[in-house]
């Protein structure tokens, strides 16, 4: 069965948002190879309607870029009421068939590589207490955001997990992955 995997920028108070506004000098060199061997593995990305327009707009102009030599050629998955196939003009690009919980249940049935699901806080939030993801990793960079949208919100189901791997880099990032913990 494959696997559904995150992995999240985030300040040290824990906003997931942006990530661009407050990475900095923190994108170190020990970044780039630990996030190659997480691509490594995927060949289909889930994203959010949010995270999709966004990143329609950016990624396939941008192909020096590592991720971007990724992104733009896999199967890229759209969960989102309200675009149509019509609106999906980026390469690999398609709207999620049915229920987010049913559809991704079906992914992981079929063959193939990790199912990685980028950006998109609240598909990565929806997944995870579902328990449909099998893994999350926090890049936690030493850097206090102040603002934006933080992953987990007041009121949220409590869930267990355990820490699978733990590496710092450089520059003092945490790079933290974790799984459900029955």
């Amino acid at each position: 069965m494959r696997k559904v995997t995150a992995a999240l920028f985030s300040s040290i108070d824990g906003v997931v948002e942006n990530p661009g506004e407050w990475q900095f000098d923190h994108f170190d060199e020990d970044m780039g190879p630990l996030m190659e061997a997480v691509l490594a593995t995927q060949d289909t990305v889930l994203l959010g309607r949010v995270t999709y327009q966004q990143w329609a707009d950016y990624w396939p102009g941008n192909t020096e870029d590592g991720f971007g030599e990724f992104i733009n050629p896999v199967e890229k998955i759209v969960a989102s009421r309200t675009l149509s196939d019509e609106d999906l003009s980026w390469n690999n690009s398609r709207l999620m068939d049915g229920e987010l919980e049913d559809s991704v249940r079906r992914l992981k049935e079929r063959d193939g590589g990790d199912i990685a699901v980028n950006g998109s806080i609240s598909l990565v939030r929806q997944l995870l207490f579902a328990g449909l993801l099998d893994s999350l990793t926090l890049m936690v960079h030493p850097v206090v955001a102040g603002n934006g949208q933080r992953l987990f919100q007041p009121g949220d189901p409590r869930t267990r997990l355990k820490l699978l791997d733990s590496q710092i880099t450089a520059s003092g990032n945490a790079i933290l992955t974790y799984a459900p913990r029955a």
